[in-house]
């Protein structure tokens, strides 16, 4: 759940609770407005403390990035394989 969706369950249950004035015996709409707002209220708390970006985007994968190469840049191989040659000196 969102914040989009839980600010819309709070106003909903706001509504049925404060502007809804009907009776029924077989649901009480104040009682389901309240349900519905606490409901919102704490999809509203769980979205903020699972929001992963309260310090800007990136924030968090910053070390990640600066540990690769840099974007942009192509590491190219040449299609032949290379010959490492050494040279033995015989020492007298």
């Amino acid at each position: 759940m969102g914040f989009g969706v839980s600010l819309i369950l709070i106003a909903v249950g706001a509504v049925l609770t404060w502007a809804v004035h009907s009776t029924s015996s077989a649901v009480d709409v104040n009682t389901v407005g309240v349900i519905l707002m606490i409901v919102g209220l704490v999809g509203f708390l769980l979205s903020l403390a699972f929001w992963s970006t309260w310090w800007g985007p990136g924030y968090f994968r910053r070390g990640y990035a600066a540990a690769g190469p840099s974007v942009g840049t192509r590491r190219v191989r040449s299609a032949a394989p290379r010959e490492e040659v050494i040279e033995e000196e015989e020492v007298y």
